[in-house]
C-alpha cells in the first residue's frame, strides 16, 4: 500500500511535531521487516517508530511490561488479576479495586497476535490496522472533528490509569471506535515522560482511516467563528435571521 491509497499525505498539512505511526497486528512472522533489537515497554514503541527511519516489528520478547499480555501473547498471572500489584504500587486502595480493572480492560484472544509491525507513515508499505497520531490540542480538534463531520459520531475517550496500552492499541482494533488519550494521565506515561504531558494521542482503527482522511480533504479546518467572540456572534445572528421564519 502506498500513502496515496488513503491520501495519508493530508496529515502533513497539520504540521504535526511527531510523525503518525501505522500499526499492524500479525499472527505470522512478518517478512521484509527487521525485528526491533531492544527491550522496552509496549507504550514506548510509538515514540520509537516516530524516530526510526524504517519500519520494524516486535514480538513478546521485546516487551518488558504488560503489553504482551493485553495482546494475548502471554497469560496474565492470577496474582495480578487478583489485584495484588496495584496496592503495592500505591495506585489502588486495596486488591479488589485493582482486580475490577481486569474485568473490563480489553485484551486480544490468546495466540491470535504474535507480532506487531510499526511504521511511520512516510515509510508505510502495508495496510494498517491502526493509525496513531500524536497531536497538540488544536491539531487534535481538527482530526476529531473530521471523524464526526460526515457521521455525527461523538468523541469518546476510554482509558484507565494502568494498562493504558490496552486502550490505545486493543480497544480501537476490536471495537472499531476511534479513541484518544492525553499523555501524562497514565502510569506508564508518567514514568516515561515521552511524549511530554499534554499531547493528545489519537488511535484510529482501519475502517475509520479513509473516512477521516476524506473529511479532512473536504471540510474547513479553521472555522470562521474561530476568529473571535464578536465574529462568532455575528455569524450566529445571521443564521438565526435566515431560519427564524419558515
Amino acid at each position: 500500500m502506498k500513502n496515496e491509497r488513503y491520501g495519508l499525505e493530508i496529515f502533513n498539512k497539520l504540521g504535526l511535531e511527531r510523525k503518525p505511526v501505522a500499526v499492524k497486528f500479525s499472527y505470522s512472522k512478518p517478512e521484509g521487516f527487521e525485528k526491533l533489537d531492544i527491550k522496552c515497554r509496549f507504550c514506548e514503541l510509538v515514540g520509537l517508530a516516530q524516530k526510526n527511519d524504517k519500519p520494524f516489528y516486535i514480538d513478546k520478547e521485546n516487551d518488558v511490561c504488560y503489553g504482551k499480555k493485553v495482546l494475548g501473547m502471554e497469560d496474565i498471572p492470577p496474582f495480578a488479576e487478583s489485584g495484588q500489584i496495584g496496592p503495592e504500587l500505591k495506585i489502588f486502595q486495596e486488591p479488589r479495586a485493582n482486580a475490577r480493572l481486569y474485568y473490563y480492560v480489553p485484551r486480544l484472544r490468546p495466540g491470535t497476535v504474535n507480532y506487531v509491525i510499526f511504521s511511520p507513515i512516510d515509510k508505510l508499505s502495508f495496510d494498517p490496522d491502526l493509525l496513531i497520531i500524536t497531536a497538540n490540542v488544536s491539531q487534535a480538534e481538527i482530526i476529531l472533528r473530521a471523524m464526526s463531520y460526515s457521521t455525527g459520531e461523538p468523541w469518546v475517550s476510554k482509558h484507565s490509569f494502568v494498562l493504558g496500552c490496552a486502550w490505545l492499541f486493543v480497544y480501537p482494533f476490536i471495537s472499531g471506535k476511534v479513541n484518544y488519550v492525553v499523555s501524562g494521565l497514565t502510569f506508564g506515561s508518567k514514568i516515561l515522560k515521552e511524549p511530554p504531558e499534554g499531547y493528545i494521542i489519537i488511535s484510529i482503527p482501519y475502517d475509520w482511516i479513509p473516512v477521516i482522511i476524506r473529511n479532512l480533504q473536504e471540510m474547513t479546518w479553521f472555522l470562521p467563528s474561530y476568529e473571535g467572540k464578536e465574529k462568532s456572534l455575528e455569524i450566529f445572528e445571521e443564521i438565526l435571521r435566515k431560519y427564524s421564519q419558515p
